[in-house]
């Protein structure tokens, strides 16, 4: 990200360290899935959450929790909280958070049967013995496999592509072309916030969503509320594949 990364422990282990710096790195590898999953029909994903640092009230310490029922708007991650803190009184299990990009340590999806992110999972899991490991992934319901194995991408090794553009982006070109062409009103329409059809599929990294509203006339210069641009997003989380368009 642009901004300093922010991480509210005093957990010194580099390793979770690094975990925490690579689950915010490829964030946007869990959200572009993500919003693609909320235009299914039919869902694909078996979960879906992020892992929050929440500071505690009488120190710099943290309490680390999970989140489900993600939104993102760029720059601020919300959600549902799974856990019950321990420690911090000023939320509880079941409660609507809002927080920073910058406070996200974490993120996993399962597709398929197969985990995706999980970095501080494996780093855990990487201390653990064989049996413990094997108890580990029983209480989630998953088979992590290996610790030393993160994957960011539906089929990264079979169809390296995917780390570029998600598939449902490039398949859907049809449908999308349709849907403009059919409802022209849409392609510069803004929602309460600001945001664009283009400024949503700059941050789910959707090159060819993109391709199919710049050639349908999008304004690349729109502002959100919040004063983005669909480049500004882009740039922000690093989607090298889409800035040259959007400039």
């Amino acid at each position: 990200m642009n901004e300093k990364r922010i991480f509210y422990s005093k957990n010194k282990d580099a390793a979770m360290i690094a975990a925490y710096v690579k689950a915010q790195e490829t964030f946007p590898y869990f959200w572009r899935e993500l919003s693609w999953e909320y235009r299914r029909i039919i869902p694909a994903l078996e979960m879906a959450c992020v892992k929050v640092a929440f500071s505690k009230e009488d120190s710099n310490d943290s309490e680390f929790m999970w989140v489900n029922e993600i939104d993102f708007d760029g720059k601020f991650v919300s959600g549902v909280l799974i856990n019950e803190p321990q420690y911090i009184l000023r939320i509880k299990a079941g409660d609507n958070v809002h927080v920073p990009l910058t406070q996200v340590v974490d993120w996993l999806f399962v597709l398929q049967g197969k985990n995706y992110g999980g970095f501080t999972i494996q780093v855990l899991r990487s201390q653990m013995t064989e049996k413990e490991r094997a108890s580990h992934d029983e209480a989630w319901g998953i088979d992590f496999g290996d610790f030393k194995e993160v994957l960011i991408a539906h089929q990264q090794d079979e169809h390296p592509e995917n780390l570029e553009e998600h598939p449902m982006s490039r398949n859907m070109r049809e449908q999308c072309e349709e849907f403009f062409t059919q409802n022209p009103q849409e392609v510069n329409t803004q929602d309460e916030l600001g945001y664009t059809y283009l400024h949503r599929e700059a941050i789910a990294g959707n090159r060819t969503t993109i391709e199919v509203l710049l050639q349908l006339g999008a304004k690349k210069e729109l502002l959100t509320k919040s004063g983005k641009t669909a480049h500004d997003f882009a740039q922000a989380l690093y989607w090298k594949h889409i800035t040259g368009l959007l400039k």
